[in-house]
C-alpha cells in the first residue's frame, strides 16, 4: 500500500518506464515574402530616384564648398535666433492666453477666443507682410511716451518677430489649455482647500503636471518653427534662405544653394529633436514607473546581445 502512494505522489509528468518521450516542438518561422517584395521595391525606387538625381544638370561640387560659406553661417545663426525668440514669444502669449480662455470672466475669455481665432484663421505670410508693411498706415508710431516712424521701428527683425510669434502663440494657447483640463479637477479643489490662491495653483500644482501633455505638441511647433522661419525671408530678414538665395543670385548655382540650406535645415531639426525626446524622457518620469530605454542603450543592448551569442557559439 505504501508502494502505491509513493507512486501515486510522484511527479506528474514524469513519462512511465519503457516509454519513448515526445520529440522537441520545432517551431518554424512564417515566412513573409511580401516584406521581401516590398522591401525590394523601395530599394529600386530609392536607386531610381538617386539615380535621376545624378543625371541631371547640378554642379555637386558646389554643395560642400557653400556648405560653411560665412554668409551662410551668418543666416544660420540669424534662423536659430529668430526660432527661439518667437518661440519663447509664442509660449508665453500661449500661457497667458490659455489661462484667459478658461477664466469665468467674460471678458478675458471673449478676448483670448478672439485672438486665437484671429491668428489661427490668417496664413502666417500674410501676418508678415501686414507687420512689415503696417508704415503705409501709420507712417508715424505715437505711443503717448515714445514717438517714431514706423520704419525705424518696425525692423525685418521686429516684423519677424511679431509675425511668428504672434501666430504661434495662438497655436500655444490651444496646447497649454488642453494641458491644463487634462489635470484632474480634483488637484485644484484640494489646492483651494489648503488655502492656495489661483496663481499659485495655477504655478505650483496645475502646470507641473500639465507639462507632460504640453511638452510633445511643443517639441513639434518648434521643429516646425525652424522650417516656418523661412518665410521671413518676405520681410527682408537674413535668415538661412536668405543667405542662400543671395549666393544663388551671384553664382546663378540656384538648385545647388537650395540643397545647401535644405541640408542645415535638416541638421537643425534633428538637433532639436533628440532634445525634444529627452525632454519628453524627463517630464515622463512622473507617469511611467520604467523609461523606455534611450536609443543608445538600445544599441548597447543589441551589442551585448551579439557578443554574448558570439561566446556561446565558440
Amino acid at each position: 500500500m505504501t508502494d502505491k502512494l509513493d507512486k501515486a505522489s510522484g511527479p506528474a509528468d514524469t513519462p512511465p518506464a519503457g516509454t519513448v518521450p515526445p520529440e522537441m516542438i520545432r517551431a518554424i518561422p512564417v515566412r513573409h515574402y511580401g516584406r521581401w517584395v516590398s522591401g525590394v521595391v523601395v530599394i529600386a525606387l530609392v536607386v531610381a530616384l538617386v539615380y535621376a538625381f545624378s543625371q541631371g544638370n547640378v554642379r555637386w561640387a558646389t554643395v560642400p564648398e557653400k556648405l560653411f560659406d560665412p554668409s551662410i553661417l551668418t543666416g544660420l545663426g540669424n534662423t536659430v535666433l529668430i526660432s527661439i525668440a518667437s518661440m519663447a514669444l509664442g509660449l508665453v502669449l500661449g500661457v497667458v492666453f490659455a489661462v484667459m480662455r478658461l477664466s469665468k470672466n467674460p471678458v478675458t475669455s471673449t478676448i483670448a477666443w478672439f485672438y486665437i481665432w484671429f491668428f489661427r484663421g490668417t496664413p502666417v505670410y500674410v501676418q508678415l507682410l501686414i507687420w512689415f508693411n503696417l508704415a503705409l498706415i501709420f507712417p508715424i508710431l505715437n505711443l503717448g511716451f515714445y514717438k517714431d516712424e514706423m520704419t525705424q521701428v518696425m525692423t525685418p527683425f521686429l516684423a519677424a518677430l511679431l509675425g511668428l510669434g504672434l501666430n504661434e502663440g495662438a497655436y500655444m494657447a490651444e496646447i497649454v489649455r488642453a494641458g491644463i483640463q487634462s489635470v484632474d479637477e480634483g488637484q485644484t479643489e484640494a489646492a483651494h482647500a489648503l488655502g492656495m490662491k489661483q496663481t499659485q495653483t495655477m504655478r505650483r500644482i496645475v502646470l507641473p503636471q500639465a507639462m507632460r501633455v504640453i511638452v510633445p505638441p511643443t517639441g513639434n511647433e518648434f521643429i516646425n518653427m525652424l522650417k516656418t522661419s523661412s518665410l521671413v525671408v518676405a520681410v527682408q530678414y537674413p535668415d538661412l534662405l536668405r543667405a542662400a538665395q543671395d549666393i544663388a543670385s551671384t553664382s546663378f548655382a540656384v538648385m545647388e544653394m537650395f540643397f545647401v540650406a535644405s541640408i542645415w535645415y535638416l541638421v537643425l531639426t534633428s538637433i532639436f529633436s533628440v532634445g525634444q525626446y529627452y525632454l519628453e524622457r524627463h517630464y515622463a518620469r512622473g507617469a511611467l514607473r520604467t523609461l523606455p530605454p534611450t536609443p543608445w542603450q538600445k544599441v548597447k543592448a543589441n551589442l551585448s546581445r551579439f557578443s554574448t551569442r558570439d561566446k556561446v557559439v565558440a
